[in-house]
């Protein structure tokens, strides 16, 4: 049976979700519709990617996963079909896919929306593709072939040779931290050397925990995550709201003076002891 999973930034506070659940079921009465969240922020594309690429991994292939995320930031023409690693996604043409796959995708389609107005009508769409594809139709053969596409990718560290910095790209419902840098490039970086993890200027932690129990309740600690990042915490304790920490935003790149401040609290960086030091 065909697995679906919807993943938006419209919240649940109304009928859309619903709504959109009803077009789906109303093709093919036996999908199985999963939530992944619909509390996506619309303007922060590194969230949503990391959010996305993490969850989805885990499902069955050829699962279908419909992204809604900042669909009326500009006019919108077409929505996107791509299969990646024997996964459909189904996203805006506004740089999320290719946030999400870190590439753009060889399987990929248009479906023209340019006589649609509301969300559910482009959703009605989509749902009508996936009738499509269920009933033994080809990617290639329910939309247009599309060369250019809008191209995002996520963020990436700064690296130097005695240091790295990394962004907050995901903060949870604990206020846990979790930064753009994952384990192998970490380890890359630190090549057997010591560490000091240094943030909102003179905070540190320069050991590695398993898990949160691995600390006093009250403490922090650093350690790397289910999907493979570098998250910071507290042990019970909300470490993101104590120091006032923030989700990387790209704009603060355009921005310098009034700002500068600000850039502490969303970047956070590694020290490496310089070889033969004593």
């Amino acid at each position: 049976m065909q697995v679906i999973t919807l993943t938006t930034d419209i919240g649940q506070q109304d009928y859309l979700v619903g709504a959109i659940k009803g077009q789906l079921l109303s093709v093919d009465p036996v999908l199985h519709i999963h939530d992944i969240t619909h509390y996506l922020s619309p303007s922060n594309y590194p969230q949503a990617a990391y959010v996305c690429s993490n969850a989805f991994k885990y499902f069955p292939k050829d699962s279908f996963h419909i992204i809604i995320l900042n669909l009326f930031e500009n006019e919108a023409k077409h929505i996107l079909i791509a299969k990646y690693r024997d996964q459909y996604i189904a996203c805006p043409d506004n740089g999320i896919l290719t946030m999400i796959a870190g590439e753009k995708p060889k399987e990929m389609i248009a479906i023209d929306i340019s006589q649609q107005n509301t969300l559910l009508e482009f959703t009605e769409k989509i749902a009508q593709t996936i009738g499509k594809i269920n009933a033994g139709s080809t990617l290639a053969s329910v939309g247009e072939t599309v060369a250019s596409i809008n191209e995002k990718y996520p963020l990436r560290a700064t690296i130097g040779n005695n240091w790295m910095e990394g962004q907050i790209l995901f903060i949870d419902q604990f206020e846990n931290v979790v930064i753009n840098i994952s384990k192998a490039e970490f380890e890359e970086q630190r090549n057997g050397r010591q560490f000091k993890i240094v943030f909102k200027r003179d905070e540190v932690i320069d050991t590695f925990s398993n898990n949160y129990s691995s600390v006093f309740e009250g403490e922090k600690l650093a350690w790397f995550n289910s999907a493979g990042y570098l998250e910071i915490a507290i042990n019970k304790g909300n470490i993101a709201g104590l120091f006032g920490l923030q989700g990387f935003n790209e704009k603060m790149q355009q921005q310098n003076v009034v700002n500068q401040n600000k850039w502490f609290y969303q970047t956070v960086r590694i020290f490496f002891e310089q070889r033969g030091k004593n």
